[in-house]
């Protein structure tokens, strides 16, 4: 599921891939650009922010993507058959005479002026990964609504980019905290916008995501993805529920004995036996 580190690595895979080298092929899989062709420009570099890649190219253009839920890139050799899906799933082809660059199942796909780049990322709050990092601003954005719940407030790319469902559930546990405690309720919000911080950094360069500090593949995550399963600290029973606007709901995991504050509303229980996880914040 991506998230900030996910973005920063795949920016900096297509950055190494890429960056400096002629395009000998481009092809765009979607209706708004199958008439646009890349070829004969040169990649200047790949630039992650917050959860959206931004590609600059040759004469002033930037290719902007957006991995959503399930997208990705995958850089292969020339001649190799893509890995990351099904044909039908391929919605960009970039290839320089070393390197190919294909993206799978991009819900978001734009080719824009790169002076023009602040229409599709300028909404964005400070990026926990990037050179505009800046936590006082975290913080104040934050507690500008200090009666949104905490679960909410943190998936809103506006207050701080880069956290999705997984860092949402993983520091509100560390946190002791309810994902549904308003945020205005929080003691010391800076130590949550450091801690964002802290994990985000340590799991940018690696694809297996630790937020317990234990490296053994069966337990990398606090509460993330075990609902029924025993809490790592106290042995309950972890929870599952749906936060957020009706419509947009996003899975939420939590300890209830472990995480002080209000449950989940009234219509929204918790889910005991759901086990697959809900999209990316």
């Amino acid at each position: 599921m991506p998230e900030g580190d996910t973005v920063w690595r795949t920016a900096r895979d297509l950055h190494d891939a890429l960056a400096g080298e002629q395009l000998v092929r481009s092809d765009l899989r979607v209706p708004k650009l199958a008439t646009v062709d890349l070829t004969g420009r040169t990649v200047l570099e790949t630039v992650p922010r917050g959860k959206h890649l931004l590609m600059r190219v040759e004469g002033g253009l930037t290719l902007h993507s957006h991995l959503g839920m399930d997208g990705s890139w995958r850089i292969q050799l020339p001649g190799r058959r893509p890995g990351g899906g099904p044909q039908h799933q391929i919605r960009a082809v970039l290839a320089t005479a070393g390197r190919t660059a294909v993206g799978y199942r991009l819900p978001v796909l734009d080719l824009l002026r790169t002076t023009d780049e602040s229409t599709v990322v300028g909404h964005l709050g400070p990026d926990l990964l990037g050179p505009d990092w800046d936590a006082e601003e975290a913080v104040r954005r934050l507690l500008a609504d200090a009666g949104r719940t905490l679960g909410e407030a943190l998936l809103d790319q506006r207050n701080l980019a880069g956290i999705g469902n997984v860092y949402k559930s993983e520091l509100c546990f560390m946190l002791r905290v309810s994902p549904w405690l308003p945020v205005g309720a929080l003691p010391g919000p800076e130590r949550l916008v450091a801690l964002a911080k802290k994990l985000l950094e340590a799991n940018k360069s690696r694809t297996a995501r630790i937020t317990t500090a234990d490296a053994r593949p069966d337990r990398h995550l606090w509460v993330y993805g075990r609902v029924g399963r025993p809490c790592r600290r106290c042995g309950t029973p972890v929870l599952l529920a749906d936060q957020g606007p009706a419509g947009q709901e996003r899975s939420t995991y939590w300890c209830p004995h472990c995480q002080t504050g209000p449950p989940p509303p009234t219509g929204r229980p918790a889910h005991r036996h759901r086990t697959a996880p809900g999209p990316d914040g």
